[in-house]
């Protein structure tokens, strides 16, 4: 899964509570409303009985009735009372612990879910949808109370059938009386009270009845996407389940590790398809109370698998095609946008990725489909559901003017993302959420060797860093409280589940499988990860499985030694928070490790982190890769990386940079890769000269080095062609507060003369490209991602080709519209075409943007439009912004863009005078607190801070007064060392220019 945004998980649970609470007061405790949890069972296939085995293959046509069983009517009799207990009435029991006792094994779910959802009914007020589930379930411990995840729904009745006879899958003893059935709301489980204990060893029926709602401005659960196609406005159903939302949708065991096969039956319109994880088994009609004729579709079953990859789509969409090693793949879409050909590209890239990875790994994948389904609005970006992925269509379908973006490459990524879970995660999966790692690390990074495999010229390395590494590298450090494997016994509440879909688990966790692969040979790595995919298929492992069979692998041969076993290796990594920083004297061969900290202070490694990690250490020596060697002590003598002051030797460690970790060196070893550079840059690989200065700029800042040592390696850069290298140093150098920040006076001159002398050829390489012949860029992603922050800077530094270029193609573009601007430079140019022009300029734009359906156009346009220096033309803009009805600019907070200039922080300023009010109204009072950390961004003395708290006194509410101080305090001490740092900086440019 992509990484999710916030939801509304908050919201529903107060709605829930509240409920709870009405009914039970009107209903003196006898409430029929359960708004929560429930699990249901339905008659099992006979040959799931003993469910001893992985797991069944997909039943082939022909070999399965098409219709499932049907549940039994319950005896009314027999019906239990339904209610939510409050908390402060319940005993303490297993319902207050986040997992679910082991008391019950899920074999199978007879799953059938019926949304009333009918075409034209577009934002019903309260639509639902109901269900009927049947769970095979087999007795561990002698219980008389059953315990199972629900949310949000009510359950309409609840039967336990059993014990079931073996071999037939029929219940022999008739059924086991439920005499209640309550909510336990905090942990979300849905609780049975028997009248009799179930016995060990014996298997049983969970028969559930439920409804519950279906959402729309949340993707949780089952829910709705409202949308326009052919002209119509329409509305689909989806659903995701990952973490902890099929509990929204069906009474289950909702654990990863409580894995059981699925008959999934869907209800729906006739005017709609039906999709599941497994293809259509059959069709037949129903009749509704009112005479209205439903169709009902089931599906084949499905492998053994978790509650968290159901997946389940309504919809009115066309598909296109293909046939991949006889399995047929299938891209879902609007009508339109499969007319236009917008999933051709990632239909023709799915087939040959799922091939790659059946062949790298020599696993087939066990499904006999593969659907994905794009939908008009998915928060999570993309979802690996086994046999029906679900996919932002903004993030999978590919438009006519998308060759000058990134969007390919975005797409090849996150296709091969989501395809890698279909082994690593859908056939073996984490046992639990703490080691979610498992899945998306391994996912994340197998997605650049299949990139390496589609378009095998693009740079593997620099392509990691610059879409992996570098993010994640800026992150974390030793006092993040974060490590990639969690600790079970940490986790108390559900919501801490999904806070573990972050940078640490995509970015360190892909870091931590490229690092293991660096010291392994890809041999030894390939064929322990095929041993522990076959070892644990349709089953759960823990991450201590993983590194068990890596151990196996190389305790097979003899070529590879390594210090220690892997588990005590990698351990060092996935357990701890940080990273390190490895400092070598190249004068005496001494290495030493110590922890990452920001802004570093002196004998800070006392305060935490008294581990070390196992760091493996590849490295270079003159351009000729040497022999791996350890660094497992606190510090260590290395005689083969001494280099004497008169040699012209160099060297350079964490080879590719697959290490996860950062280098420095004693001045002597900077010295001599600065001269390095100066004499031959292209004798040092290009993925470590970008290192060089990612390093040298982050150890500058964070006080592990001189910011002129940092400095120093930037003097070649005239003789520097490589733009991602390019884009390291002005990330680093040159930014809008350098520019525009008056006090910045010294340092602005000097640096535009030091940096336009050597940006020339690289800025005539590209200006000469944009200018004749821009298509040649379309397929160069690290120039597409590189390219924005080359212009950006030759135009804020003052280049006068950048600024007549700006001119030309804004002019271009305005006097002729289909000559569009190229999209890696689109945002700085409207930039600047505003900043250069008049108010002609800026009110051309503001009727494009009146007349433009498309939002990440809308954005780039409102954006540029506050980049006028005209002081009345702002302060029109925040007007217009505030005022205007029905409301526009609605996708950015254009008061904070308009205060991000110079000249705009004080026009904003003023403009909060009279408008505050309606600022907060339109942007909310949070908004206010992010304004005045914009507008009092170069805070530097305490008088400073008085004035900004007392110009925003009457704004703001006594508590956000409270939280500000001490914001404002930490900005003026950072300010001061930014300060401090920029003087020396000037200094060394003083000398330097």
């Amino acid at each position: 899964m992509g990484p999710p945004s916030s939801s509304g998980f908050y919201m529903s649970r107060a709605v829930a509570l509240l409920l709870a609470g009405l009914a039970a007061a009107l209903l003196l405790a006898l409430t029929v409303l359960a708004a929560l949890y429930g699990h249901c069972a339905r008659a099992p296939p006979a040959e799931l009985q003993d469910c001893g085995v992985p797991g069944p293959a997909p039943s082939p046509p022909g070999e399965q009735d098409p219709s499932p069983p049907p549940a039994q009517k319950p005896d009314p009799a027999l019906e239990p009372t339904v209610a939510a207990t409050p908390d402060s009435r319940r005993p303490p029991g297993p319902w207050d612990r986040l997992r679910l006792p082991r008391w019950l094994e899920p074999l199978h779910y007879e799953l059938e879910l019926w949304p009333r959802l009918r075409p034209g009914e577009l934002s019903p007020p309260a639509l639902r949808f109901t269900g009927r589930v049947s769970i095979t379930v087999r007795c561990a411990v002698a219980t008389a109370r059953l315990l199972l995840h629900s949310f949000l729904l009510d359950c309409d009745s609840a039967e336990v059938r059993g014990p079931l006879s073996p071999g037939t899958g029929h219940a022999t003893g008739g059924r086991v009386p439920v005499d209640d059935v309550w909510f336990a709301l905090d942990m979300q489980y849905m609780v049975l009270e028997l009248r009799d204990a179930l016995r060990p060893g014996s298997l049983y029926e969970l028969q559930l009845s439920f409804a519950g709602p279906l959402y729309q401005d949340t993707r949780e659960g089952l829910f709705l996407n409202v949308y326009t196609d052919q002209g119509e406005r329409r509305v689909l159903l989806a659903s995701q389940m990952e973490p902890t939302f099929a509990r929204n949708v069906f009474p289950c065991f909702d654990e990863p590790a409580l894995k059981a096969t699925f008959n999934i039956t869907v209800i729906h319109h006739p005017n709609y398809v039906a999709l599941s994880n497994m293809p259509k088994l059959g069709q037949s009609e129903k009749e509704d109370v009112n005479g209205s004729k439903w169709t009902v579709t089931t599906f084949y079953t499905t492998p053994r698998m978790s509650t968290y990859l159901a997946s389940f789509a309504i919809c009115d969409y066309d598909h296109v095609s293909r046939t991949e090693r006889g399995k047929e793949i299938r891209i879902w879409a609007r009508k339109d946008a499969i007319a236009n050909g917008n999933a051709d590209f990632a239909l023709n890239i799915t087939g040959p990725i799922f091939s790659f990875l059946e062949d790298l790994l020599n696993i087939s994948y066990p499904l006999p489909k593969t659907d994905i389904i794009a939908l008009p609005v998915f928060d999570n970006r993309a979802m690996e559901n086994w046999g029906l992925m679900v996919f932002d269509e903004s993030l999978l379908l590919l438009q006519p003017d998308d060759q000058l973006t990134e969007k390919k490459m975005v797409i090849s990524y996150l296709v091969s993302h989501e395809i890698g879970h279909q082994w690593f995660g859908n056939l073996v999966t984490m046992s639990w959420w703490n080691n979610i790692w498992l899945n998306e690390g391994f996912a994340s990074y197998f997605e650049f060797g299949v990139i390496h495999y589609l378009y095998p010229k693009l740079p593997r390395n620099e392509i990691f860093f610059s879409n992996i590494l570098h993010d994640v590298l800026k992150k974390d450090h030793a006092l993040v409280s974060r490590a990639v494997s969690t600790k079970l016994e940490n986790f108390t509440e559900t919501n801490e589940i999904n806070e573990l879909f972050d940078l640490f688990t995509y970015n360190k966790g892909a870091s931590m499988a490229r690092m293991l692969a660096s010291f392994l040979n890809e041999t030894i790595f390939i064929s322990a990860l095929k041993s522990y995919l076959e070892t644990f298929a349709y089953s759960n492992a823990e991450q201590d499985d993983l590194w068990r069979h890596f151990q196996m692998a190389i305790d097979d041969q003899s070529e590879i030694v390594l210090p220690a076993t892997v588990k005590t290796i990698m351990d060092s990594w996935t357990h701890q928070s940080g990273f390190p920083v490895i400092t070598l004297n190249i004068s005496t061969g001494v290495m030493k490790q110590e922890p990452f900290y920001l802004g570093k202070v002196k004998n800070q490694t006392l305060l935490a982190h008294n581990d070390t990690w196992i760091i493996p250490i590849l490295w270079i020596k003159n351009g000729t890769t040497q022999s791996l060697i350890w660094l497992d002590k606190s510090s260590k003598v290395f005689p083969e990386m001494q280099v004497s002051d008169s040699d012209h030797d160099w060297v350079i460690l964490n080879l590719n940079m697959t290490g996860y970790y950062r280098v420095n060196y004693d001045k002597l070893g900077w010295k001599k890769l600065n001269q390095q550079l100066e004499k031959d840059p292209k004798a040092i690989p290009a993925i470590h000269r970008l290192q060089l200065i990612d390093d040298a700029f982050s150890l500058s800042k964070n006080n592990y080095i001189e910011i002129e040592t940092a400095l120093d390696l930037t003097k070649y850069l005239a003789e520097e062609d490589e733009i991602i290298v390019w884009h390291a140093v002005l990330v680093n150098l040159v930014t809008r507060d350098l520019v525009y920040d008056v006090n910045n006076y010294d340092i602005y001159p000097l640096l535009k003369k030091y940096l336009l002398k050597r940006l020339s050829s690289i800025w005539n390489i590209y200006s000469t490209i944009i200018r004749e012949n821009v298509a040649a860029l379309q397929d160069d992603y690290l120039v597409l991602i590189s390219l924005e922050k080359l212009f950006e800077a030759a135009c804020l530094l003052g280049l006068e080709d950048c600024l007549q270029l700006s001119r030309e193609l804004f002019k271009n573009w305005t006097n002729h519209p289909e000559n569009e601007i190229p999209y890696p430079i689109r945002t700085v140019i409207l930039c600047y075409g505003i900043a250069l022009g008049s108010n002609k300029e800026w009110d051309f734009l503001l009727n494009i943007y009146m007349n433009n359906t498309n939002e990440e156009e809308r954005i780039q346009f409102a954006y540029a439009m506050s980049c006028s220096k005209e002081p009345w033309i702002l302060h029109r803009y925040m007007e217009y912004a505030v005022t205007m009805s029905p409301s526009i600019f609605n996708e950015r907070n254009i008061i904070e863009d308009v205060a991000e200039s110079e000249v705009g922080r004080y026009i904003a300023k003023d403009f909060l005078v009279n408008n505050w009010q309606a600022v907060s109204e339109k942007y909310g009072p949070q908004s206010l607190v992010i304004l005045m950390y914009i507008i009092g961004r170069t805070v530097t003395t305490d008088l400073q801070i008085v004035e900004l708290q007392q110009f925003f006194s009457a704004m703001l509410e006594e508590h956000q007064r409270l939280t500000i101080q001490a914001k404002l305090q930490t900005m003026k001490n950072e300010n001061l060392k930014i300060r401090n740092r920029n003087a020396r900086i000037a200094a060394w440019l003083w000398k330097n220019t």
